[in-house]
């Protein structure tokens, strides 16, 4: 089949069009865009970060009670409803988490302050992992920051220590954030995403954190 110059033209265009990101994305499944949203979050691409999780969740709407994910992209885009909401669908497949109740009580602050985010506090019980039962009693008011550092502290062995340490750095930053001590907050999550770093999801969240609010020199 021969085609006349303008209509192979027009064929090239359709061609390219049809070749673009956007159009390559309609191919990938759920999980392809779930670990493709995570990769733009790491870049600090947050809302196309959260194109790729939507998009996930209309291809597969199940796995939006999963996607916790999501909820923290949401923060950080200044979402707090949609991620106030993603993490009290979270809390019903998940129920035993303290993270999943501080980005919850991150959430409910930015809306309706911090004796409100308190008085919401998700209660959780049977999460073993150090500090996590030290940073649940600080977003409660019952604790303090001395209290999740003694406790990621002397957690044993060198690797699970630094693992501690990074999480309690990154939510006593977060914690510090919520009060709007902002250079608090930076110190905190400078340790987390540097003096105790990671490459696991929270540690990769610490990064990101510190490269949208960390001080522009």
């Amino acid at each position: 089949m021969k085609f006349a110059p303008k209509c192979l033209a027009l064929l090239t265009v359709a061609i390219v069009c049809f070749s673009t990101p956007a159009a390559e994305s309609e191919k990938l499944s759920a999980r392809e865009l779930v670990q493709r949203g995570s990769k733009e979050f790491f870049a600090g691409k947050i809302d196309d970060s959260i194109k790729s999780f939507e998009r996930a969740v209309a291809l597969e709407p199940k796995i939006k009670a999963q996607l916790w994910q999501l909820g923290i992209a949401y923060y950080y885009a200044d979402r707090f409803a949609d991620g106030r909401d993603l993490f009290e669908l979270h809390q019903t497949v998940n129920s035993h988490d303290v993270e999943n109740a501080v980005w919850h009580f991150l959430c409910v602050a930015r809306i309706d302050g911090v004796e409100a985010a308190r008085k919401r506090l998700i209660p959780i019980s049977g999460d073993k992992r150090v500090p996590m039962k030290e940073v649940h009693s600080l977003f409660a008011g019952t604790g303090s920051e001395e209290q999740v550092l003694k406790a990621a502290s002397t957690v044993e062995g060198d690797a699970n220590r630094r693992n501690a340490l990074c999480y309690a750095h990154l939510y006593l930053g977060l914690y510090e954030e919520a009060l709007k001590n902002s250079t608090k907050s930076v110190e905190h999550i400078r340790k987390a995403a540097e003096d105790f770093s990671h490459d696991h999801y929270m540690g990769e969240v610490a990064r990101v954190h510190l490269k949208l609010r960390s001080p522009k020199k």
